[in-house]
């Protein structure tokens, strides 16, 4: 009997078309059918069927009702195209997007010129004019980053692009230890905020998570199931266990082995799973519902996401900034997402969705449930990228319409701005994400732009 992934999530891609009626009287058999409709960015990323279990969480944690969270799935999947269409409109003079608002309603997107106001405008969004591009800031805070290895920083544990602000923002437990680290890298202190904090995360992965798997005396969670070259296996957090290490599954039966994993630095792992454990395109919901995802496509600052985990269950709240560094006692993480999702040790390793969109497998965080805290997940798209697996999902391909010597592939990792060219046309990502079947860019206006 076949064990399964039950912390592994994924929801089946529904082909959208046009329903074609009975011409007129007198219309011959010669004419042409409509042709099929153009999914718009909610059905194609999943988020007009949401499972039930995803919408309770959101209800509870997010304050709202459920057609508000219905609301909200809706407008955070399409203003993630607007958002990607901007940026490649703006270029170098782009500097972030983020939503607002209970439903997340308002979209704001950040130029460096007063000139790109109309262009945002007409584009969906609010403008915003501020000082510093998010390529300058994203270069700061690279400084960072590298000066984090030659300086302590756990008395300075967090920082990041804060695209609000228009800053990096460094949050540090004792001031003397920010400046310390600021002098270090020589970094312009212009674009720097220093913010007093009493967090200090710490991995999570030393108890309960998800449909918990071991490593010896160990616990993690299951992230989400990937396959690579028809092995099949799941993602998970890289501090929970070391490449050759054993696992056996929630049930002690033997499991699988971890391919490959990386910690500090990043922190993300992937095990290869043995014959007996058939992997399948679900995470656990509360109450043990299958929660399903239709892809990994990256939700925007201010967008919802919600967590799994065995400790303390199904969680909700709101990413509050991509591309963070935390500075954990083992090392420091860089490019982690924050967000104000509670956990508790015991949850590492386990899912995070956006929508129907696979998002993360937590990584650390400060603070519990009860009182509230503050999580950080390693985003899938980069440990999809680096380890060469794919996501696991229902998705189902109808069959390759483009010409032969086609750039696009299923499978690989997109980034907002990169060039593909399928069936002799040339296009431009607008929202980074695994490309899945079916996902080609004719007829995914929510992904790709005709360039």
């Amino acid at each position: 009997m076949l064990h399964r992934h039950a912390t592994v999530a994924c929801a089946t891609l529904t082909a959208v078309g046009a329903l074609v009626l009975a011409g007129p009287p007198g219309a011959t058999a010669a004419e042409s059918p409509a042709p099929p409709a153009t999914p718009t960015a909610t059905q194609t990323l999943g988020a007009d069927k949401p499972s039930p279990a995803l919408l309770d969480a959101m209800q509870r944690d997010l304050g709202l009702t459920r057609a508000q969270a219905e609301t909200r799935l809706r407008n955070e999947a399409e203003a993630g195209a607007r958002a990607g269409r901007l940026q490649n409109a703006l270029g170098p003079r782009f500097a972030g997007a983020w939503l607002s608002g209970p439903v997340a309603a308002t979209l704001t997107v950040a130029t460096t010129d007063a000139a790109d106001t109309a262009t945002i405008k007409a584009g969906g969004a609010e403008p915003k004019v501020v000082r510093h591009a998010l390529a300058q800031l994203d270069a700061a805070k690279a400084k960072l980053d590298q000066g984090s290895v030659r300086t302590k920083t756990t008395d300075a544990p967090v920082w990041y692009v804060d695209l609000r602000t228009n800053s990096v923002t460094l949050e540090a437990a004792k001031p003397a230890a920010a400046e310390v680290f600021l002098t270090a890298t020589g970094i312009d202190r212009s674009l720097v905020r220093v913010k007093a904090t009493t967090e200090r995360p710490r991995p999570l992965h030393d108890i309960r998570g998800g449909d918990a798997y071991y490593i010896g005396d160990s616990r993690c969670s299951v992230g989400f199931a990937v396959t690579a070259a028809g092995q099949q296996g799941f993602a998970t957090a890289g501090h929970c266990g070391q490449a050759g290490a054993a696992t056996t599954g929630h049930n002690k039966v033997a499991q699988g082995t971890f391919k490959a994993s990386t910690f500090p630095g990043k922190d993300m792992a992937w095990v290869a799973t043995n014959a007996d454990w058939g992997a399948t395109a679900y995470v656990k919901g509360q109450g043990d519902q299958n929660v399903e995802v239709a892809g990994s496509t990256e939700a925007l600052v201010g967008a919802s996401i919600c967590r799994s985990g065995s400790t303390t269950g199904w969680h909700c709240g709101t990413i509050e900034q991509h591309n963070t560094s935390v500075s954990y006692l083992q090392g420091t993480v860089k490019g982690l997402t924050r967000t104000t999702v509670c956990a508790e040790p015991g949850d590492s390793g386990g899912p995070y969705i956006s929508g129907a969109q696979a998002q993360g497998v937590t990584s650390g965080g400060s603070g519990n449930c009860k009182d509230g805290g503050t999580t950080f997940h390693q985003p899938i798209n980069p440990l999809l990228q680096d380890f060469q697996v794919t996501l696991k999902t229902n998705a189902t391909d109808p069959g390759d319409t483009g010409k032969a010597g086609a750039t696009w592939a299923a499978g690989k990792v997109y980034r907002v701005g990169d060039q593909v060219s399928h069936g002799g046309v040339t296009y431009r990502c607008v929202q980074s994400h695994q490309a899945q079947p079916g996902w080609r860019p004719e007829g995914t206006p929510a992904l790709w732009q005709r360039v």
